[in-house]
């Protein structure tokens, strides 16, 4: 019966692995920066650990579990057993990830009955105190002989604390596992009280007519015994009287546990345990028979202490809000394997990255030795805002219009004079307005940027200081009919600019649009002869091709 029992447990065992296997658990852990999960008296940790001071995070809170558990109890004694029910129910708690505590109560009634007679049943007070007459030893006693079948029920509760040890929620492959397996270790406190079946009502039983002792006719022994005996155990068996402790009438015994499980979670909150636990009780009698069977003609007693066994399926809940699953269920390495992934939480060093020429641009991307003091480009070059030559660090004239380069070692250029300008007084404006920017547009674009208005801007300042002098806007490009009307859009935008934005009066300024010979992104400005004619408003070449 028992080898029945273990095949049934590995089949359901092999059924339940693999469910715990196909499972997909969770893959995330709890939030370590979650503070609702953290006890009061660990928020100090917490603090820290957020504020990267401390490299661990606070233990969290986490859930109790309580289970109810059935199942098989049996009595490993000097009789055969026979399979009977057992009880539980626990309530437990972790300390860590690996270890936690559980306190365990167990209520179950033992039966045993044997197969072969007995007749060597001098020591025991169960049958001898009702009349039946062992085998005698020599010098001892004794009448016409008889045998008995030795029989038990023994109704047993213990209460124990235990210590368990979870085997594999330290996972370094995958985050979590759908199965949880542990070994467990206790001592409590048991009590039975152990009841031999001896009598048929008031009558000795008549064991003669059952034939029994041959190992071929075990079961219909048995069936023979189980007709012929009631379910009363109205005797009880023999005891260790006054000599141990009583509770409620019961002996009481101080035992050992140990045992193993496994547990299948089906929820957050709901698993499954199958569970073998095996208690060592150093007492006799918990089977109602002290001594094994005598050798018949030695009066030596050989004692073997009783063991019991309770394996059972039990059903374990997860108690508990603001906390985290019991930590068994949990992979310590969740955090750290998170972190170095995808790092949240991680404080990671300022990276220093070498700029020998102290330009802002580190030596792994500049292009160029910077002189202190220069303004450079995102590659380390020296700006050259009109390109020129000659950075801007040094050049004394920032915008020399193209037409005025190239430029002496200052960066300072030498504009022509304009046909026509010859004569006395014919550089008077160019004197006295300088050399005047050209304005850039990228792309196909007729915006101004922001530096072009501040270079317009300082334009104007100029004629407003020159009321007589005059400026030529010149675009580029004539070779289709959108480079005619994006050139005429440039000059456009350029002399609103100067009209609308810097208060010049448009008769100042001579509209020169679709040239030839320039650069078709540059709008130069220059300035007038004194006796130079040009138009001051041109229509547009093609208005359905203009631009805003």
């Amino acid at each position: 019966m028992a080898s029945k029992k273990y095949f049934l447990l590995a089949g359901f065992i092999c059924l339940l692995s693999s469910y715990g296997f196909t499972q997909d658990p969770s893959t995330t852990s709890y939030d370590v920066a979650d503070s609702s999960v953290v006890p009061s008296r660990r928020l100090p940790q917490h603090t820290e650990f957020m504020n990267g001071t401390y490299n661990y995070p606070a233990k969290p809170r986490s859930q109790w579990e309580f289970g109810i558990k059935a199942g098989s109890f049996t009595i490993s004694g000097d009789v055969p057993v026979r399979l009977s029910p057992g009880f539980g129910a626990h309530i437990r708690k972790a300390f860590g990830y690996l270890f936690s505590a559980r306190l365990n109560y167990m209520y179950a009634n033992g039966k045993g009955l044997a197969w072969q007679p007995s007749t060597n049943f001098l020591y025991n007070t169960a049958w001898t105190s009702n009349g039946y007459v062992p085998q005698s030893f020599p010098g001892v006693p004794g009448g016409a002989t008889e045998q008995v079948y030795y029989n038990y029920k023994t109704n047993v509760q213990d209460l124990s604390l235990e210590g368990i040890f979870t085997l594999n929620n330290i996972r370094f492959h995958k985050s979590r596992t759908g199965y949880n397996l542990y070994a467990l270790v206790g001592i409590g406190g048991s009590m039975y009280d152990a009841r031999v079946n001896a009598l048929n009502g008031n009558a000795k039983y008549n064991f003669g007519g059952i034939q029994g002792g041959v190992y071929k006719n075990r079961k219909e022994t048995k069936d023979q015994l189980k007709s012929l005996m009631d379910d009363s155990y109205e005797t009880p068996a023999e005891n260790h009287g006054d000599r141990r402790p009583k509770v409620f009438g019961n002996t009481y015994k101080t035992v050992g546990h140990v045992g193993a499980g496994i547990a299948f979670k089906l929820s957050n909150r709901l698993n499954l345990a199958i569970e073998d636990r095996f208690t060592f009780t150093n007492d006799d009698l918990y089977d109602g028979q002290r001594w094994a069977e005598q050798v018949p003609g030695s009066p030596v007693k050989t004692q073997n202490f009783d063991t019991y066994n309770m394996l059972s399926l039990g059903l374990n809940i997860n108690l508990g809000s603001r906390a985290t699953e019991p930590l068994w269920w949990l992979n310590p390495l969740d955090y750290a394997y998170s972190e170095i992934r995808n790092p949240r939480l991680m404080r990671l060093p300022t990276p220093v990255l070498p700029d020998s020429d102290g330009d802002g641009v580190t030596d792994q991307f500049d292009l160029e030795e910077t002189p202190a003091g220069c303004p450079v480009d995102t590659h380390g070059v020296s700006l050259d805002t009109d390109g020129d030559g000659v950075p801007d660090c040094r050049d004394k004239e920032l915008v020399t219009p193209t037409y005025c380069q190239p430029v002496d070692a200052d960066g300072v250029g030498k504009c022509p004079c304009p046909e026509g300008c010859a004569g006395v007084g014919a550089d008077a404006c160019v004197n006295a307005l300088g050399a005047l920017p050209s304005i850039s547009f990228s792309g196909s674009g007729v915006a101004l940027s922001n530096d072009s208005r501040s270079l317009l801007a300082s334009v104007a300042a100029r004629l407003r200081n020159n009321p007589e002098c005059r400026i030529v806007v010149t675009g580029y490009c004539a070779s289709s009919k959108s480079e005619q009307q994006r050139s005429w859009d440039r000059v456009n935008a350029i002399i609103n600019h100067m009209v609308e934005r810097e208060g010049v009066s448009a008769d100042r300024f001579y509209f020169n649009y679709g040239q030839m010979g320039g650069d078709c992104n540059t709008v130069d400005l220059r300035a007038a002869a004194p006796d130079e004619q040009g138009q001051t408003t041109v229509p547009a070449p093609h208005p359905n091709l203009r631009r805003n």
